[in-house]
């Protein structure tokens, strides 16, 4: 199987897209519809899981067409790519299962029943070719996939919220997207390529105010996609509006794109640590500035979009320590935050369904009505905060310890910057802590007998005379007393009215979205329970971003001119003999245990080069895998 796996790796972005073209011509048949993307997805998703297996044995390489890089178009699955692979068709499979449970393509005639099947399967296409492409402008065009399908389904309904907010995600992106496209071509006049393994290689030789410029255009052009402070606002304002599988998977994987974007911007291609200052900065700013906004949110949308941008704060935190453990670290928070953030959306969605809002202050004893929900929230929330033995727990603690030894091994100004860093994770913890319960005790916890009143009060302002005061509260008794009679014939039926209605509620709930979620929460608990072998499967991911060569060498094999049927065609200097990059060791070793002085086997030399290092014509074995 791993001797084909390159075969494998055009299926997470062709098949959505031929499947989207079918299912838009099925518009008369929302059942087969169904059928189909839940097929589709279900393939994608066993291909995803097949991927990172062969990728643990060195990164499997497809030129399409066979035309060879850095010319032709490359298709990269190394172990970094394979993990958020994996992790983003497993959430995107359990949206639309939750999405049909909820019966969004066909609610209500404003919700178009042609469209948003396929566009679903073209976000999902969209989101496997960024992790996958390996080239600049292909993960550009894979962003403005993602941004077509992205403004169809969060202005599904056609509301006026949700078209405004549409709009501003739009602008936003666009906005991004202008950004990034300036920074290739710079990138493009400067080294003469867009091919990510050759950049690795030509970005080190140019003049380094040109590629510290270079640099800087893409990380604004990702900070956008990522929603890192100050680039953030849109965010919260964008996601609320839209029906809650769409703001789940928008949650789940919008901002991990631009996320993995800029791991590979700052560790793969850009040599030295110039700019981690700056990242550490913007991840200490993410994280306080994004859970105080959520900590003032009395909305559970709104609430968790704040979240979502703080957590991010924890990844940029990871990248800016730029050490392989830090690396590691936030690889891994990013997976386990794509589950969590996923999964307490569609809790947000499960607690519309059966009441029909999100707003704590109108929720109340739910831990009684829906027992279930409260215990998949419970968990999920303990999991945010980062609650042993979580998942949480386990990248947060990966983070603590990463930026306890860089700044151990470090002194001034970056052993200054680590220390906030950890002091920053911690009360951002705490704090998610406290956003977390909030939610729990006004909408789980609480006795409807003690929530407060939803009705508002007359804003009568401070300068108001007391006579004025007391004119309006006879007012108020007199308009009481003349409709108490009929105040008090309409509340028995009205009483009957709300039991009837929550028994209708309850009885319209789909199970299927519950036991979706649910299935998201025993994921978690699977990868707490499988986060020693997860760990070591990110670890040498992050020792692959360091090191670089078992890609460039499986992407350009040896001479460096690829190895697709252009191959004479493609002149280019050899590749320079592999040397770690200091940034991946320290006097405390590897991440894996290997002393800094020695040589793991993965990091061998060019004449004796892993066997897993997918190879091809040009390379040791004469065969792409």
């Amino acid at each position: 199987m791993i001797a084909a796996a390159h075969y494998l790796l055009p299926i997470p972005i062709l098949l959505p897209l031929v499947s989207a073209g079918f299912v838009l011509f099925l518009a008369r048949d929302p059942r087969l519809q169904r059928m189909i993307a839940l097929l589709t997805l279900a393939t994608t998703t066993a291909t995803a899981f097949a991927l990172a297996v062969a990728a643990d044995a060195g990164p499997v390489v497809l030129d399409v067409g066979s035309w060879a890089a850095p010319i032709g178009v490359t298709l990269v699955a190394d172990r970094l790519a394979s993990i958020m692979l994996v992790v983003s068709q497993i959430v995107t499979l359990a949206v639309l299962v939750f999405s049909q449970a909820q019966n969004l393509a066909t609610q209500g005639a404003r919700s178009p029943v042609t469209i948003y099947y396929p566009t679903y399967l073209i976000l999902s296409a969209g989101v496997a070719n960024a992790f996958l492409t390996g080239d600049l402008f292909n993960l550009f065009v894979g962003f403005e996939i993602l941004l077509a399908a992205s403004f169809v389904l969060i202005t599904l309904g056609g509301t006026r919220g949700r078209v405004r907010a549409g709009t501003v995600y739009v602008v936003v992106s666009l906005l991004s997207s202008s950004i990034f496209l300036a920074g290739i071509a710079l990138t493009y006049a400067a080294t003469g390529t867009v091919n990510i393994a050759q950049l690795s290689i030509r970005l080190r030789e140019i003049d380094p105010g040109a590629a510290l410029m270079i640099q800087a255009v893409l990380l604004v052009a990702f900070g956008i996609k990522a929603a890192v402070v100050p680039l953030q606002a849109w965010l919260p304002d964008s996601y609320p509006t839209a029906p809650a599988p769409v703001t789940a998977v928008f949650a789940g994987l919008m901002t991990k794109v631009g996320v993995y974007a800029m791991i590979r911007l700052q560790v793969f291609l850009f040599p030295g640590d110039s700019i981690a200052p700056i990242l550490g900065v913007i991840a200490l700013l993410t994280m306080i500035i994004g859970i105080l906004g959520a900590v003032a949110q009395d909305d559970v949308k709104r609430l968790l979009s704040f979240t979502l941008v703080s957590h991010i704060g924890y990844m940029a935190w990871g990248l800016s320590l730029v050490t392989e453990a830090g690396l590691a670290a936030a690889i891994y928070y990013a997976a386990h935050h794509i589950l969590v953030q996923t999964t307490l959306f569609l809790v947000a969605g499960l607690i519309e369904k059966r009441t029909g809002t999100t707003s704590l202050a109108r929720l109340s004893g739910l831990a009684r009505k829906a027992p279930l929900v409260a215990i998949l929230f419970f968990i999920t929330g303990m999991n945010l905060v980062g609650v042993p033995p979580l998942t949480g727990f386990v990248g947060k603690l990966g983070l603590a310890q990463a930026s306890v030894n860089a700044a151990q091994i470090s002194s001034g100004v970056p052993a200054l910057q680590a220390w906030l860093l950890f002091a920053g994770g911690i009360v951002t913890s705490f704090l998610t802590l406290y956003v977390v319960a909030k939610w729990w005790n006004m909408a789980f916890w609480q006795n409807p007998k003690d929530a407060p009143s939803v009705v508002a009060e007359p804003m009568l302002g401070p300068d108001v005379s007391e006579a004025v005061r007391e004119r309006a509260t006879r007012q108020v008794e007199r308009a009481r007393s003349a409709l108490a009679p009929v105040a008090e014939r309409s509340r028995f039926s009205a009483q009957a009215s709300r039991t009837e209605s929550e028994k209708v509620i309850v009885e319209r709930t789909p199970v299927l979205m519950t036991v979706t979620v649910a299935a998201l929460v025993a994921v978690q608990v699977a990868m707490a329970a499988a986060s020693g072998p997860i760990w070591t499967y990110v670890s040498s991911a992050a020792r692959d971003q360091m090191f670089r060569y078992p890609y460039i060498t499986a992407v350009l094999g040896e001479d460096g001119r690829g190895s697709g049927s252009s191959l004479d065609e493609v002149p280019d200097a050899p590749l320079p003999e592999p040397e770690q990059d200091h940034r991946s060791q320290s006097d405390f070793g590897r991440s894996d245990g290997t002393p800094a002085d020695k040589t793991p086997a993965d990091k061998a030399p060019a004449d004796k080069a892993p066997s897993g290092a997918a190879v091809s014509d040009g390379m040791l074995s004469g065969e792409r895998r």
